[in-house]
């Protein structure tokens, strides 16, 4: 059984229509590389798995282990193991880093039936996933993503996705705005929580990306619909001919 299956997904806001037939099948141990031009439904696909209701479903289903998607709220969806790493992470001023994670955890566990993490169980694991994004305590301590650099922001996504240990993550232009050292930071934290027992989607414009995190399946997204997969040489080809190629190539079919 897969993990996440898309079937024939169809997606409007305010009457415009967005997604226009989605196809896709997601297995455990794979991660997924989703490219397209701007405006093309990657963004809003994400919104749709997470839960964000200002997109209206006009047809199709999503299977997430088993169950039906929209029969989740999107607390339910998170405590599920679904994580969406937004392209523009948002501030959220007064409150830690720390307390916002436990709060996280918490919710999770209550959502299983389990006890809250003491506070000892909680610093060693923070301590632990804060090596993986090589995130300083001086900023584990500060407010969520007040006066963060882009750079910072996307680290702390990738801290929260390291904290939560989700099954299904899903990165939303994880390298929007990163300079190559933040780029190489962000990308060794996501191969490092690749498992056998996880999936990662990301979303991206550029393959300078998927030479740091490398895809089992790349998916070309270009007027709401998934129109091409393949190898990572798809996101090289990509590069190189840019996505008209691929709006030539459609009319030629």
């Amino acid at each position: 059984m897969a993990l996440l299956e898309i079937k024939d997904l169809c997606a409007s806001i305010k009457g415009k229509q967005i997604l226009t037939g989605v196809n896709l099948k997601i297995n455990k141990g794979e991660v997924h590389a989703i490219m397209g031009p701007n405006g093309n439904g990657k963004s809003t696909l994400a919104s749709i798995i997470a839960g964000k209701d200002i997109f209206e479903v006009t047809k199709g289903e999503i299977i997430y282990q088993g169950q039906n998607l929209f029969d989740l709220s999107v607390e339910a969806r998170a405590a599920e193991g679904i994580f969406l790493g937004f392209q523009y992470p948002v501030e959220i001023p007064g409150v830690s880093i720390k307390n916002f994670m436990m709060t996280a955890i918490n919710e999770q566990r209550k959502y299983k039936g389990l006890d809250p993490i003491n506070a000892i169980e909680f610093m060693k694991l923070m301590q632990q996933r804060q090596k993986v994004v090589e995130m300083t305590s001086d900023l584990a301590n500060r407010s969520v993503n007040e006066g963060f650099s882009g750079g910072e922001k996307k680290k702390n996504e990738i801290f929260q996705m390291a904290m939560l240990n989700p099954t299904l993550s899903i990165l939303d232009e994880t390298d929007s705005g990163l300079d190559i050292d933040a780029l190489r930071i962000v990308a060794n934290g996501v191969n490092a929580l690749r498992s056998k027992d996880n999936a990662i989607v990301v979303i991206t414009h550029y393959q300078r990306l998927l030479d740091y995190i490398v895809p089992d399946v790349v998916h070309v997204l270009y007027e709401g619909k998934i129109v091409k997969s393949g190898t990572k040489e798809l996101a090289l080809e990509l590069e190189e001919k840019g996505y008209e190629w691929i709006g030539k190539e459609l009319k030629n079919t």
